[in-house]
């Protein structure tokens, strides 16, 4: 049965799926008021299967669901809005049902599909049109290396994660726009999809839906929606900036436009906030990326492997039966010797699952480096490196874009991580404000917020959240040996990493 026929005003359900877990948060938007509870949490475990690493999408759907319902019996929502990762997508046949679960953008089954996007549109004209970042998983990769197939050939509808969700929440079919934006196939300049590339490339007409952008309407639940949760079945579903980072970046607690932003999870993303895209071989050659943001805004930005490589290393001491919480290898790594190991974490073997402390060991040895033995070591060697990228890229993003940066916005979980922020900050030698960390699912429920008329424009959205969420600052140490001890690795990074090939 449903619910009552109106829930509170205030209240709306952010589902937000990350790339290992999902989970339904109530956020309460009023005047000076911006809170969030976590209604319901689940993992999301990738499946290999005999033809490649897939998403376990029905139970991503089930966990959506059984967050709704926790929603519903908490008295209900005002609205709902879904986000997620970029790139993957999921395909219909011509009567709507999903054929196969959705690749994981990890599965190595694109590896050489860029050069036959390449051989039907040349690199340098494909940044000039989309603005994209190359990396090896970009949808129009994906969909290269499904080209020929039975299910792209029975497929006449391409979903986006987020859009699949809301297709099967509501019945409605369309493109999220910072969500488009991160495929290959859209018009940077134009805000669109690109006609000329989908022509070039042989995508079939109409495999990509109608555009939506944030705070459009999505539709309303269906009734076996409303059934199970126990929702109204008049419950809208808005369209929220759909792109994890795109709604992070909305969150960003800014109060002045000088500002860098990291939104640092599994990965971490670096840029800048800017109005129009930069679409030079100086940008290209630096593998920004343009991506559509709130507003027409674009987030211009760097994709670095984040807290993944220290998430991996954890998961394979835990397979071997070693300590791996967390606190403990924090503690060990501020007691491990300083700068003393350094990768790229965007080398192209940090990529895949697998044992990624010697990886890094091997990677450092290639290098001509002396490996990092203990956890605490290599837990250093990670967040150093990681410190050490977050530098170069902001500097290359400001230098590209004619832009001073004043103070760096650390967002999202790695703001729990004391090192990390504090070594950001003495690497950059910039200001770093950490939190909040929940700012996706607090950016999805803003734009739902001033869809309903409670909060005004996107600068109006960032002193809310600046107002109401913990935040802590991280200056940099201003001990000249400290400083010159930075940029010293920071010229032997650059320096050592000019031979080890990014990804991509």
């Amino acid at each position: 049965m449903s619910g009552p026929a109106t829930g509170p005003r205030d209240v709306f359900a952010a589902a937000d799926l990350g790339a290992t877990s999902g989970r339904v948060m109530l956020g309460r938007v009023g005047p000076g008021r911006l809170d969030l509870t976590e209604a319901h949490r689940f993992p999301n475990t990738p499946v290999p299967l005999p033809d490649g690493l897939r998403w376990n999408v029905l139970a991503l759907f089930q966990g959506v669901l059984d967050g709704l319902r926790v929603a519903a019996r908490s008295g209900g929502v005002a609205s709902v809005g879904v986000d997620t990762w970029g790139v993957d997508y999921g395909l219909l046949d011509a009567d709507g049902a999903l054929l196969g679960a959705p690749y994981h953008y990890r599965d190595p089954r694109t590896d050489g599909a860029a050069e036959a996007v390449w051989a039907r549109v040349g690199q340098a004209e494909l940044y000039r049109i989309t603005g994209l970042q190359h990396l090896p998983f970009n949808t129009v990769f994906q969909l290269a290396a499904a080209a020929g197939s039975a299910q792209l050939e029975s497929a006449r509808t391409l979903l986006l994660m987020p859009d699949l969700i809301v297709h099967w929440l509501t019945g409605t079919v369309g493109a999220e726009e910072t969500q488009a934006s991160t495929t290959g196939l859209f018009d940077a300049r134009a805000g669109t999809w690109s006609q000329e590339l989908l022509g070039r490339l042989g995508v079939a007409p109409g495999l990509l839906p109608p555009l939506r952008a944030p705070g459009d309407p999505a539709g309303e639940l269906l009734p076996y929606v409303a059934e199970f949760t126990g929702l109204d079945a008049r419950t809208p579903v808005t369209t929220v900036a759909s792109h994890d980072t795109a709604s992070a970046v909305v969150a960003v607690p800014a109060t002045a436009p000088d500002f860098a932003y990291l939104s640092c999870g599994t990965w971490s993303l670096a840029g800048l906030e800017l109005d129009a895209p930069v679409l030079t071989e100086e940008s290209r050659a630096a593998n920004f990326t343009n991506e559509r943001g709130i507003d027409g805004t674009i987030r211009f930005l760097r994709n670095i492997m984040g807290l993944w490589l220290l998430e991996e290393c954890r998961r394979t001491w835990a397979g071997r039966g070693q300590a791996a919480g967390l606190p403990e290898l924090l503690a060990q790594a501020a007691r491990a010797e300083p700068l003393a190991a350094l990768v790229d974490p965007d080398a192209p073997e940090f990529l895949s699952p697998g044992d990624m402390p010697e990886r890094i060991r091997a990677h450092c040895r290639g290098t001509g480096q002396r490996a990092p033995e203990s956890p605490g070591a290599v837990v250093r060697c990670v967040l150093e490196s990681l410190a050490l990228a977050h530098r170069r890229t902001l500097r290359q993003a400001a230098e590209l874009a004619g832009r001073e940066i004043t103070r760096v916005h650390l967002v999202g979980g790695g703001a729990r991580n004391e090192l990390l922020c504090q070594w950001t900050a003495d690497a950059t030698g910039l200001p770093v404000v950490a939190g909040p960390v929940e700012a996706t699912a607090l950016g999805n429920v803003l734009v739902q917020a001033r869809a309903a008329g409670l909060v005004g424009d996107l600068p109006s959205m960032r002193r809310l959240v600046a107002r109401t969420q913990p935040l802590r600052h991280y200056a940099p140490r201003q001990d000249p040996a400290g400083r010159a001890a930075w940029d010293a690795a920071a010229a032997t990074f650059t320096v050592r990493n000019q031979d080890v090939p990014a990804m991509g």
